[in-house]
């Protein structure tokens, strides 16, 4: 990474257009061993390797977007499905082709990826709790509503990869004046909000039309929007310990969302301490 020169939204937008998203180290090394293992190899142990990485799934999507078919007709979400699609050869030769790893990426900003694999983490745990919670309500395309969560703040990952100094500034000031909101800063530091970024990058990589409804905080009306909004703010909010102020408003929202009580919600989420009676 070199001296970082500050670019508009719709410079960075291009940018990351024609860039290859780093993956997890942890990833590449799995992707690796499942190839040399024929028994083990299967779109399906793939799909899991993919969908434990915000980062490679969203390479996943996007590639798939850009080289789809005149005569495919559906849009896929599903991973996958994707990589059926693809075809295992083609996958490990040109969709894993020239990929680095975040680690590699970020080896002069150690800080930054301890933020970014921050990120990462919480996204995994709100997909996670958004896939729970599309089951318990019946959604039969509950893989739909796991990608949304895992991809919903996919550009504040990428901008810690590629633009770790003013993240890092963005964050200390933050730390420094915690009344300061995240849309001011990052138009001050940045130029724009992180959100905007979001919204160019998935219509400019085409994602398919249901992710993006699906990523929408705007119109949680909807039971899988609100799944999906719901569960990062969880992962967010409990980030910060499971005492954090919020949280009582997040298991209340989340009670009226499953129709259960605040009190169930709580004990659903929150972790037994070590050495508790169950």
């Amino acid at each position: 990474m070199g001296l970082y020169i500050k670019k508009s939204l719709s410079q960075w937008a291009v940018y990351l257009t024609q860039e290859p998203l780093p993956v997890l180290q942890s990833s590449l090394n799995k992707l690796a061993q499942l190839r040399e293992d024929e028994n083990a190899l299967s779109a399906l142990a793939v799909s899991r390797v993919v969908l434990g990485d915000p980062m490679l799934t969203a390479h996943v999507l996007r590639y798939l977007q850009q080289h789809r078919s005149r005569h495919q007709q559906q849009e896929i979400i599903e991973v996958e499905q994707a990589i059926m699609m693809l075809g295992m050869e083609a996958f490990y030769v040109k969709v894993l082709s020239g990929l680095s790893s975040v680690e590699e990426h970020l080896l002069n900003h150690p800080e930054a990826l301890s933020h970014l694999l921050g990120v990462l983490d919480r996204v995994q745990r709100a997909a996670e709790y958004a896939r729970e919670w599309a089951i318990r309500l019946n959604d039969r395309h509950y893989g739909e509503v796991y990608v949304a969560a895992l991809l919903h703040d996919l550009a504040e990952a990428i901008l810690w990869a590629f633009a770790p100094e003013p993240m890092m500034q963005i964050h200390d000031r933050q730390r420094q004046d915690k009344t300061l909101r995240s849309k001011e800063v990052q138009e001050n530091v940045l130029g724009f909000p992180v959100r905007d970024l979001q919204r160019e990058l998935v219509n400019r990589w085409r994602l398919p039309g249901l992710l993006v409804t699906l990523m929408e905080d705007e119109r949680s009306n909807a039971s899988r929007v609100r799944a999906v909004t719901l569960a990062i703010n969880l992962a967010r909010h409990s980030g910060n310990g499971w005492d954090d102020a919020a949280l009582p408003d997040d298991y209340s929202d989340i009670g009226a969302l499953l129709r259960m009580p605040v009190a169930e919600v709580r004990a659903m989420l929150v972790p037994k301490k070590v050495g508790t009676v169950p």
